[in-house]
C-alpha cells in the first residue's frame, strides 16, 4: 500500500514538473519582432530602433540605437515615402526649440530599395538629420534592369508629375514641427541624382539649402537653367562613367562657376557609373566611403 502510494505520488509530482517546465518554455520563447508599416502623416505607431538593435549600412559602419522610422509616409497623391529621423527629435525641439535640417533622398532607377532605406538610416544616424526617401515609381520597384528601364521611362513622358511630388516631398518636411523648413537639401544617385537636380531648378517656391548629385541623369549644362540654383552643389562622378562622359561633367562645372554658383565637383579617377552602389559591378568601396565623407562633411557646412 505504501509503495502504492509513493508511485501515485511521484506520478503526481512528475506531471505538475511537465506543467512548469512547458509553461516556462512558453513564457521564455522568443518571438521575433514585427515592425509594421505606419501612417506616417500623423506620425504615429512608429518604430523605435533602440541600443540592441543593430543596422549595418552600405558602407560597412554599424548603425545602432535612437531612430524613429516610418515606413509608410503619405507625402503625395499616390507616393508614400521612408520617413527615418532621430528619436530624440521630437523631445528636443519641445524643450530646447532647436530644429533638425532635413533631406529628401531619391531614388535609382530600381525604385525604393533595401539600399536607399539603409542609406536613409546611415544618414540620419550619422548626422541627425531628418530623412524623407522619396517614391516617383508609385511603389514599384525592381532588380530587372528592362523593368527599371519602363519605369524611368514612365518619369520621363510626365516629367512635372516627378517635380511635383519632390515639390510635395520639400513641403511635406518642412511641415514637420521638429524640421527647419530653411534648412533641406536633396541628395539622390543616377537617376535620383538628376532628379535632385531637377528639383534645384524647381525650388522657386521653397529655396533648398543644398544639392547633391551622385553621377546625376541626366546632367543639365545650359547656363541660364542652372542660374535658378542660389545654394551650394556638390557632383560626385567617375570619370569613367559612359553616361556622363568627362567633358559634360566638365561642362556642367563651367556652367556652374559662370552662374556664381557655389559648388563642388569630385571626379574619382578609373570609377564608371554607380560606383557607390554595393550592388553593382562598379561598386568601389573605398572611393564610396570617401565620398560618403565628403556628403556628410558638405551637409554639415551647409545645414
Amino acid at each position: 500500500m505504501k509503495r502504492r502510494t509513493s508511485l501515485v505520488f511521484a506520478s503526481v509530482l512528475f506531471i505538475i514538473a511537465s506543467l512548469i517546465l512547458s509553461t516556462t518554455n512558453t513564457i521564455y520563447k522568443v518571438i521575433p519582432p514585427t515592425y509594421a508599416q505606419t501612417n506616417a502623416a500623423a506620425l504615429t505607431n512608429t518604430t523605435t530602433l533602440t541600443a540592441n538593435h543593430t543596422i549595418a549600412n552600405s558602407i560597412g559602419t554599424a548603425i545602432k540605437e535612437g531612430l524613429q522610422i516610418n515606413e509608410q509616409v503619405k507625402y503625395f497623391d499616390n507616393a508614400s515615402g521612408y520617413l527615418v529621423y532621430p528619436a530624440t527629435a521630437t523631445n528636443t525641439s519641445t524643450t530646447s526649440g532647436k530644429k533638425l535640417p532635413a533631406v529628401v533622398m531619391i531614388h535609382e532607377f530600381w525604385g525604393i530599395n533595401d539600399n536607399i532605406r539603409t542609406m536613409a538610416r546611415t544618414l540620419a544616424k550619422q548626422a541627425g538629420y531628418v530623412v524623407l526617401a522619396v517614391d516617383l515609381f508609385k511603389g514599384h520597384s525592381t532588380n530587372d534592369p528592362n523593368q527599371a528601364s519602363q519605369l524611368v521611362k514612365s518619369v520621363r513622358v510626365n516629367p512635372q508629375e516627378a517635380i511635383s511630388n519632390l515639390q510635395a516631398a520639400v513641403n511635406y518636411v518642412s511641415s514637420l514641427p521638429f524640421v527647419d523648413s530653411t534648412k533641406i537639401a536633396s541628395l539622390g544617385w543616377c537617376f535620383g541624382g538628376g532628379q535632385s537636380l531637377q528639383l534645384a531648378l524647381h525650388s522657386e517656391q521653397h529655396p533648398l539649402a543644398a544639392t547633391i548629385l551622385y553621377y546625376g541623369t541626366p546632367l543639365v549644362i545650359d547656363k541660364q537653367e542652372l542660374s535658378k540654383i542660389k545654394w551650394p552643389v556638390l557632383g560626385i562622378f567617375g570619370d569613367h562613367d559612359q553616361a556622363n562622359p568627362l567633358p559634360l561633367i566638365n561642362a556642367f562645372k563651367a556652367a556652374l562657376d559662370s552662374d556664381g554658383v557655389t559648388n563642388e565637383i569630385l571626379i574619382y579617377k578609373g570609377l564608371g557609373h554607380a560606383f557607390a552602389n554595393p550592388s553593382g559591378a562598379n561598386y568601389a568601396p573605398q572611393q564610396t566611403a570617401d565620398a560618403w565623407q565628403k556628403t556628410l562633411t558638405f551637409l554639415s557646412k551647409y545645414l
